[in-house]
């Protein structure tokens, strides 16, 4: 049985395509107020008519550009002036194959799927935890397993491998480390966090990776549909209630690599990131 969210507040990064657009759609079915966190008004707003098409819940646009930590800021500040709770926080926003730095001068992977995040999490805690029980969802993926270390100072340099798989296993990994210490640290004040791998889904994640590359991938993909039921699942299932800090394939707990588990590196990775944010 779905549950009825009438009454909560969710946000959704990457909301305009893919597995975001699917979860923000069937939050918004279950009756949420979502708010669409995307660089593109023009690309978010069929998403915005679909939801208002329903009947149920509400969606509204919210300007976020996750590469340029001054847009995250002024996202977060945008949402928090509305004066909102926060019950769901999902951080599903990603990029692969795109070679660059962002505005912010990170590797581009990795300050999209990371730096933005942290960052936008951090500011909207306090909302997270006077509105609890809430929860943040973050999408990793099962790339992380292909790291073998995490190389915090090359995240500060230009994409370099092939096709830049590399560096999307190191954002991935990153926000796997990201989910779990974020859930240590909040342990007990109601807010859980979780990290999913969605499957490899169709979507526009994929659109900068180098053609062959994405005819094999292609294979192994899973529809948008099937990709957000993970998310849907740690967003929203009574039975997780209780739990934190965990990792979800196909709506399932799983073991994550030993070097996500690195209670060391889950420490630094923080550090840096804090650093990093207090710069912008």
């Amino acid at each position: 049985m779905k549950q009825d969210l009438t009454g909560k507040v969710a946000l959704v990064t990457g909301a305009n395509t893919g597995i975001g657009r699917v979860t923000a759609l069937q939050l918004a079915k279950r009756g949420a107020h979502v708010f669409l966190a995307c660089r593109s008004k023009q690309k978010a707003q069929p998403v915005v008519d679909e939801i208002r098409q329903c009947g149920v819940g509400r969606g509204e646009f919210l300007h976020l550009d996750l590469g340029d930590l001054v847009s995250v800021r002024e996202c977060a500040e945008d949402f928090l002036a509305r004066q909102l709770p926060l019950h769901i926080l999902v951080a599903n926003a990603g990029l692969a194959g795109k070679k660059g730095m962002t505005a912010s001068g990170f590797e581009l992977s990795f300050g999209v799927c990371h730096v933005g995040h942290f960052q936008l999490v951090k500011l909207l805690k306090p909302c997270l935890l006077s509105s609890a029980p809430a929860r943040v969802v973050v999408v990793s993926s099962k790339a992380h397993r292909h790291l073998k270390a995490l190389d915090l100072d090359a995240v500060r340099q230009p994409t370099r491998s092939p096709g830049g798989l590399k560096e999307y296993g190191a954002a991935k990994l990153a926000n796997l480390l990201f989910a779990k210490e974020l859930g240590r640290r909040l342990e007990g004040t109601g807010v859980t966090v979780y990290a999913v791998h969605p499957g490899i889904v169709a979507s526009d994640i994929w659109r900068r990776v180098p053609q062959p590359m994405r005819m094999l991938i292609r294979r192994f993909m899973v529809s948008p549909e099937e990709g957000a039921q993970t998310s849907l699942y740690c967003a929203t299932d009574e039975s997780l209630a209780l739990h934190t800090g965990g990792y979800y394939e196909r709506s399932q707990q799983v073991a994550a690599s030993p070097l996500a588990n690195d209670i060391n590196l889950a420490g630094r990775l923080w550090h840096a990131s804090e650093n990093w944010v207090n710069e912008s």
